[in-house]
């Protein structure tokens, strides 16, 4: 291999986590940034926080723990 693969490529074209990722795109999420303090370290961005919330709803996961380590092992979270 010339280059390192994408993750998109490790996701096939019907899987749900797609559909969840067109949806929030498509969210105005304008309210929830002005909701962040400008001040201190920049904070996660509030679009893939609601993406991985919701995805991980979506596969019955509601420990903020199991979210933790489903994002860091599971390619349909990253």
């Amino acid at each position: 291999m010339l280059f390192p693969p994408s993750l998109e490529d490790f996701i096939p074209a019907k899987h749900p986590v797609r559909i969840v990722n067109q949806i929030i795109e498509n969210l105005d999420l304008r309210y929830l940034y002005s909701l962040y303090d400008p001040n201190g370290a920049p904070p996660y961005n509030p679009k893939m926080m609601v993406k991985i919330l919701f995805f991980g709803y979506m596969q019955n996961i509601f420990s903020s723990r199991k979210l933790e380590a489903a994002v860091q092992e599971n390619v349909f979270f990253m």
